[in-house]
């Protein structure tokens, strides 16, 4: 048999094939279907021979995407273990009451949405009643990522299970008063319910992914036996156009996380129009998914379409659904009988013959309703499906229709997410069709009445008793703290006491004191390391070996480096997360890490180390995320600073990290200048967030790349070091201290900047006879927030002096803050410092150079400090305007 004219060349073409004429012989068998039977009969059995081979085991590719209709087909759905009749009545009073809710807040311009919910109503009743496992039983129970606009919904559920009252439900989105509802899940604001802050979308797949990974490496650790916890996301297909929301699938089936499902609410709408209106979302979302290696399940079509596809003798049905777009999909959805008999069955004889034993009863019910999310058995079987399938994570495709059970004012409308309340009559006739037992009288006055069949009644007792055999009521966060004991001060030691005369970054000095924290008995197996792919640029290959990096499959391969004391260690067990060039996650990771206290009940301490420029500034969202979702850890942003690091320029170059973080109320942000100060701030933090009266706070350390002699930590400055500012050293203690009388000057600085600081104190007395004191600013940001926080006592009629003024009293002269960062950033607390302030900082783009000629270009290497110290002395008389000229002259500035 001759190969096709213009055939291409094919992987199989390398291969040697060792029976040519039974190769040909498959290929005329094809052949011969497609002359006979036409070449679509010959595309099924190719499909089906494939399907078969998968089932089978064989390693062939996958098909990327099947045809548009129901994975599970309706005789293979399990018994649906219910009473669905009850089950019905409970969903039509969550759905009642969420729209209710919304309706009812619209007066107060709050706003609300009702149309999520009401297409999800069932992806969510059918996992409370049947899958879902609540917190109060073994192990952790299940991690569910409630869909942002969903929300009205699972307060519903939550006032009908009796945990949220009526006036809690009137204040929806009216916080301020107290006992109000948050709009969308927010753990910070609403901490027993919501464990998971969802609503900045993407975030919620990615650090769904995140947490099902890392109850695994909790489980592989032997810290928590996490067998038994499932990990839910619940989605918009709309938000599957987020690039975190399919940043991380890949990371999914490569580990086989089979402890983690996707639903995908396929409603397909956004907030504007079609998701995909000129193709099919479904289809798109399934490719993807099958490529990245999920098991892929299809709940679309409600049971009414089941005698549409058993009249579809000839495949003419399918094949017209895989060629309609979404858009003229939700066109049908609000058109009558006889325009979707012109338009979708018109099309061809073959399902022009199909809708003509079809009445119109029929073809108005599946196309205006019946889709797969809205039926339980079928939400039910897609489920256990998920939960049955091993060896790689699951995503049920559910399709929906958008504003369900709402009346056609609202279904399938492209302006239904920006609708926020129905009139009495639409609320009447979505009573009549949810068969709800509200008066007419309810309705007097024109409010909105909520629902409620009884705290006894046979509705709620069937919920309780449902919630009660799967482990609680949820969603619910609940947090049993357990205080970690404060590690032994000789972890802390050697950088309390100083390098001598050896020279050591301070990136290094916080990776020895982490290692030698991760020694300690108590805690030190709690410490869970995270790096994007840049380990041995922040010196922390000595971990490898020791602490190993996590991997679900230990190390099946001889490293390269086997043969070294720093070899590349891979383990099941491993302690380190290292999670290549993924920033966000890494940041995933963190924020499952910081917050496995809640989640699991047990405490860990994360730290998570990067370039700084790319921290905050490339994932501030997620940080935000962290702050709600209450997450505790180290940030630590290392090779800090706009000049530090040599050579590599602008990209790299970050002089405004400690800015954004600022913006974090649970950010702690400190940039210290001397490893000891690191090893205060490490074990006040240690205290503060994991002691006997933790705080729901995270930390932000910078850290730099340049050697430098690392001091002895002075007597007394403790309280400085953890307030943001205490006096180093003073000009009296130079070896040539300038006179008593000569003019005087307070330098402050943060970080690196330190030494510039002190190599100008220096040259201000030698050469200048001006006295300078050195201030170490630790931290900027909790100077302000102490400032502000005195500010606000204030109005209060409470009067207290901020600290950076207190500290500051009596000190002679102006004040000039020097830092590596632009001079918003030390300019933060100069509203509160009594004397003249003045700052030099790192504004404008980064650039490649040394560090002398980055630090000259900036204005804040010592000679420059110089140069700006002498013009504030001289505009305040106290040096002859000349001196400023000459010191110009002298340096070559």
């Amino acid at each position: 048999m001759s190969d096709p004219v213009g055939k291409l060349p094919s992987e199989l073409d390398q291969l040697p094939d060792r029976d040519t004429e039974e190769t040909a012989e498959w290929a005329a068998s094809l052949d011969a279907v497609a002359q006979a039977a036409g070449t679509r009969r010959a595309e099924y059995l190719l499909r089906r021979t494939l399907q078969h081979a998968e089932a089978a085991g064989l390693a062939l590719p996958k098909l990327l995407e099947t045809d548009y209709v129901n994975t599970i087909p309706t005789a293979a759905e399990p018994e649906f273990p219910g009473d669905e009749a009850m089950e019905a009545k409970i969903t039509a009073w969550n759905r009642w009451n969420a729209a209710a809710m919304v309706t009812r807040g619209s007066k107060y311009g709050v706003g609300g949405h009702i149309a999520t919910f009401a297409s999800a109503a069932w992806l969510y009743e059918t996992g409370f009643q049947h899958f879902f496992r609540g917190k109060e039983t073994d192990g952790s129970g299940d991690q569910l990522y409630i869909q942002g606009h969903a929300s009205p919904g699972i307060y519903a559920r939550a006032f009908l299970d009796g945990r949220i009252s009526e006036q809690q439900l009137d204040n929806f989105r009216q916080e301020s008063g107290g006992n109000g509802l948050p709009s969308y899940p927010h753990p910070r604001r609403l901490p027993w319910l919501w464990e998971f802050p969802t609503v900045s979308m993407g975030l919620g797949p990615l650090s769904a992914i995140y947490q099902a990974r890392f109850n695994r490496y909790l489980q592989n650790r032997n810290i928590k036996d996490t067998a038994g916890s499932h990990v839910w996301a619940f989605l918009g297909d709309g938000e599957m156009d987020e690039p975190e929301s399919t940043a991380a699938l890949a990371l999914a089936s490569r580990e086989q996380l089979d402890n983690l499902t996707f639903v995908i609410n396929c409603n397909l709408q956004r907030l504007d129009g079609p998701v995909r209106a000129n193709f099919r979302v479904v289809q798109e979302l399934e490719a993807q998914f099958r490529g990245a290696g999920w098991n892929v399940i299809k709940t679309l079509w409600g049971s009414a379409w089941d005698e549409l596809f058993q009249l579809d003798t000839t495949g003419a049905l399918v094949r017209r659904l895989r060629e309609v777009p979404d858009a003229q999909f939700q066109t049908y959805a609000t058109r009558d009988v006889a325009y979707i008999r012109r338009h979708f069955f018109g099309v061809n004889a073959e399902l022009v013959q199909l809708a003509g034993v079809l009445s119109d009863a029929k073809i108005a019910e599946c196309f205006h309703t019946s889709r797969g999310g809205h039926e339980p058995r079928k939400v039910y079987a897609a489920y256990k499906a998920a939960l049955e399938h091993k060896g790689a994570p699951t995503v049920i495709l559910a399709q929906t229709v958008k504003g369900y059970t709402l009346g056609a004012g609202f279904e399938s409308k492209n302006a239904n997410h920006q609708m926020k309340k129905l009139t009495i009559d639409e609320f009447k006739s979505m009573r009549d069709k949810l068969g709800l037992p509200i008066p007419d009288s309810a309705f007097e006055g024109g409010q909105v009445p909520y629902g409620h069949p009884g705290a006894n009644s046979p509705e709620v007792r069937y919920l309780n008793e449902r919630r009660a055999a799967l482990g609680g009521p949820a969603p619910a966060r609940k947090v049993h703290h357990v205080a970690l004991p404060a590690p032994a001060d000789r972890s802390f030691a050697p950088l309390i006491k100083g390098s001598g005369k050896q020279e050591m970054a301070t990136t290094m000095a916080f990776v020895r004191l982490v290692k030698d924290l991760m020694r300690d008995k108590e805690t030190g197996k709690r410490w869970v390391p995270i790096v994007p792919d840049e380990a041995r640029t922040f010196g922390m290959e000595s971990l490898f070996p020791s602490a190993g990096i996590y991997s679900p499959l230990g190390q099946t391969y001889e490293p390269v480096d086997r043969d070294q004391l720093m070899y590349y260690k891979e383990a099941k067990d491993g302690q380190i997360l290292n999670e290549g060039i993924t920033e966000a996650g890494a940041m995933a990771d963190f924020i499952a890490a910081c917050t496995s206290y809640a989640t699991h009940g047990e405490p860990m301490i994360p730290f998570y180390i990067f370039y700084s420029m790319f921290g905050w500034q490339r994932t501030a969202d997620q940080m935000w995320q962290l702050a709600d979702q209450l997450g505790k850890g180290f940030i630590v942003g290392a090779t800090a600073g706009r000049t530090t690091l040599t050579g590599e320029g602008l990209q790299h170059a970050d002089g405004h990290s400690h800015l954004i973080a600022s913006t974090n109320p649970a950010s702690l942000n400190y940039d210290p200048a001397f490893a000891y100060e690191i090893a205060v701030i490490v074990k006040d933090g240690l205290r503060r967030m994991y002691g006997e009266t933790p705080e729901d706070v995270f930390y932000y350390l910078t850290v730099y790349n340049e050697p430098k002699v690392q001091p002895a930590m002075p007597e007394g400055v403790e309280e400085g070091i953890l307030k943001g500012l205490y006096r180093f050293n003073q000009a009296s203690d130079l070896e040539n201290a300038p006179a008593a009388d000569s003019p005087k000057i307070q330098l402050m600085a943060s970080g690196t900047a330190i030494h510039w600081i002190l190599e100008a104190q220096k040259l201000l007395a030698a050469e200048w006879n001006v006295a300078a004191d050195v201030w170490s600013a630790t931290s900027w940001g909790e100077l302000r927030r102490d400032a502000l926080e005195c500010d606000e006592a204030l109005l209060r009629g409470e009067v207290r002096t901020p600290y950076v003024t207190r500290a500051l009293e009596g000190a002679a002269g102006p004040v000039l803050a020097v830092s590596d960062w632009m001079r918003q950033v030390p300019d933060q607390i100069s509203q509160w410092v009594e004397q003249d302030y003045t700052s030099l900082g790192t504004d404008g783009f980064g650039l490649s150079d040394t560090r002398e000629g980055a630090r000259r270009h900036f204005g804040v290497d010592p000679q420059s400090i110089v140069v700006a110290a002498l013009a504030q002395l001289a505009r305040r008389g106290e040096v002859p305007a000349s001196a400023v000229k000459e010191a110009r002259e002298r340096y070559g500035l």
